[in-house]
């Protein structure tokens, strides 16, 4: 199957707007045909003056002509104008369309997937290359237009005045086209995709770091802590520079030729006035002298028009890298939850499809029972989380939850039956009221309130100037960790979702914070279903199960009282959990 061209592709974005598009090139062509116009005009004012010489009185014509080029000149820029604004509306509405497309994808992705590709590289895939579209439409196509009609007119132009000069003209022309062909071809199309890959991985990286840096002022490091930031920043000079060398010596022979037209002129002329001269030539010499650096500039136009048609195809395939991933499949037979009951059934689960990091899991987690996942870091406690949310399916084996596959329970279904609090909460440059209401956007703000003060935000809302309509991140009004969590909790509150998967939400909290984060979970999980990862073994204490997770399996499970009266891991885990507390209550006692 032939593919589309990524005109095509960008014209069935436009939709009824693809019109105006087409619209912007004609005007856009018929522009810079007129803007030839003057260049007439002058030259019949320079002819005039030429021939009424010495008795300049006799040219009667010289303002009109001069009026003349002046409307002409008008005239091109106005259409130009319209051409534009019809170019920018097809524009602007091929970039939303896009932006619109891709996030309506992302949305349907599995939240693992979408987290895969970093935020700061999913962010300039869409923002980025949606734009280079924009002023690819907006700009370089009609421009593109007006650069071909250009050599057309002045093909025309040249060859009618003299032909001799005006195929010296065209040297320059040809041996531009030929340096331009080697500058633009296929090694050109690999290296703008290298170079908006390394701009990719700098960007992704950028973000990482800029959330990393409350961690470099706590323990007073430098960027190089960030080696892989400041690895991408050095792959990207190396790069650039390496391929600035590269272009340097034919961007200096194309400058030459296209500005070289004088030379071909000065000599043609020289070898045609041998015999003398006579005024008629001397009027056409000075003409082409006059419109040939519309050449130059309009060969520039072609040449960077060429690049930027490169820079859309990359970017129209960084889109693609977005649309391509497959969503989640939907049933066929959708199934709905009889209950708030969690269970695994034998399931195996992998990343890439080679290395199963999940083995053959089985669990039953009862309505309204908590249970907790603990284990060494990287067993894989989150990975489980993440299938019973559905962040990605199961290689083999099911996940039910209410005696329902969620691959059976319809979308919006399942996400109305679980809350997931993550350890890293985030917030968006929003009021404390929206940033709650995104669990359920038609509360009112008398529930919102309610959710607030059971996730124990009142102090938070009581310090902040507008209340609940204070918006977070904006006038210097930033929340810790901590208090960042407990309004994630509000959200969940506000859910109240049957069932409730908490990732490491206290990982992160000081002490103080903690507390209330606690009992901000002991009104969250009142009569839910809860699963619980943790790695402060405390908060475990009174779950009604612990499973043990260790290298993709179960390796133990019972409650506490039975898992620290055996020997195995749990009792290892507990053991070393108690010293590292005594060590801190120590240390906290000499230090005072």
């Amino acid at each position: 199957m032939k593919k589309e061209s990524d005109l095509k592709r960008l014209m069935g974005w436009a939709g009824r707007h693809k019109y105006l598009t087409y619209a912007s090139w004609a005007l856009s062509a018929l522009s810079a045909l007129i803007a030839l116009l003057p260049f007439v005009y002058i030259w019949r004012i320079i002819n005039e003056v030429i021939r009424a010489a010495p008795d300049f009185s006799s040219a009667q014509n010289l303002t009109q002509y001069g009026w003349s080029a002046v409307g002409f000149a008008v005239l091109s820029v106005l259409i130009y104008i319209a051409g534009l604004m019809c170019s920018h509306i097809a524009a602007f509405r091929v970039a939303t369309n896009i932006r619109i497309e891709a996030m309506r994808h992302i949305v349907e992705l599995p939240l693992g997937v979408a987290e895969g590709f970093g935020s700061g590289r999913l962010r300039k895939i869409v923002n980025e290359s949606s734009a280079a579209t924009e002023t690819y439409l907006a700009h370089q196509l009609p421009d593109k237009a007006g650069a071909i009609a250009t050599p057309l007119g002045l093909l025309v132009l040249l060859l009618v005045f003299d032909w001799r000069l005006g195929l010296l003209s065209l040297v320059p022309v040809v041996l531009g086209f030929i340096i331009m062909m080697f500058m633009t071809g296929k090694n050109m199309q690999q290296k703008m995709k290298e170079y908006q890959d390394a701009l990719d991985d700098m960007s992704n990286e950028a973000v990482e770091y800029v959330r990393g840096i409350p961690v470099v002022k706590t323990f007073g490091q430098t960027v190089f802590s960030f080696k892989k930031f400041k690895d991408s920043i050095e792959r990207y000079r190396v790069w650039v520079i390496a391929y600035t060398k590269q272009l340097r010596t034919p961007m200096i022979f194309y400058t030459a030729a296209i500005n070289g037209v004088f030379v071909f002129l000065t000599a043609g002329a020289l070898a045609f006035t041998r015999g003398g001269v006579n005024g008629e030539f001397l009027v056409d010499l000075i003409f082409y002298i006059i419109i040939t650096p519309v050449i130059s500039i309009t060969l520039t136009k072609i040449m960077f028009q060429s690049e930027n048609a490169m820079i859309v195809r990359d970017a129209l395939q960084r889109i693609d890298s977005v649309l391509d991933l497959e969503p989640l499949p939907n049933s066929k037979a959708p199934a709905f939850a009889r209950d708030s009951s969690v269970a695994l059934k034998n399931v195996t689960f992998s990343y890439d499809g080679k290395t199963d990091v999940i083995k053959g899991v089985s669990m039953f987690v009862p309505a309204g029972n908590t249970v907790a996942l603990v284990g060494p870091s990287g067993g894989g406690k989150t990975t489980l989380a993440n299938l019973i949310a559905r962040f990605f399916d199961v290689k083999s084996g099911s996940v039910l939850i209410g005696g329902a596959d969620v691959r059976d329970i319809p979308k919006n279904e399942l996400m109305n039956n679980i809350s997931f609090v993550f350890q890293n909460s985030r917030l968006i440059k929003a009021s404390v009221l929206e940033n709650v209401r995104l669990a359920r956007p038609t509360a009112s703000e008398e529930e919102v309130e309610n959710a607030l003060h059971a996730a124990q935000c009142a102090d938070i809302i009581e310090k902040l100037p507008q209340g609940i309509h204070t918006v977070i991140g904006e006038n210097g009004v930033y929340l810790s960790g901590g208090e960042q969590q407990r309004i994630a909790i509000a959200r969940a509150v506000l859910k109240d979702a049957p069932v409730i998967v908490l990732d490491e939400a206290t990982a992160f909290a000081d002490p103080d914070n903690e507390t209330k984060v606690q009992a901000a979970f002991s009104n969250l999980s009142k009569g839910k279903t809860v699963i619980m990862i943790a790695h402060r073994l405390s908060t475990v204490v009174n779950a009604d199960r612990i499973y043990v997770v260790q290298d993709g399996g179960i390796v133990q499970s019972g409650t506490f009282e039975e898992l620290k009266a055996v020997k195995g891991l749990f009792a290892d885990m507990w053991k070393n959990y108690q010293t590292s507390v005594e060590w801190k209550v120590a240390g906290g006692n000499h230090h005072a």
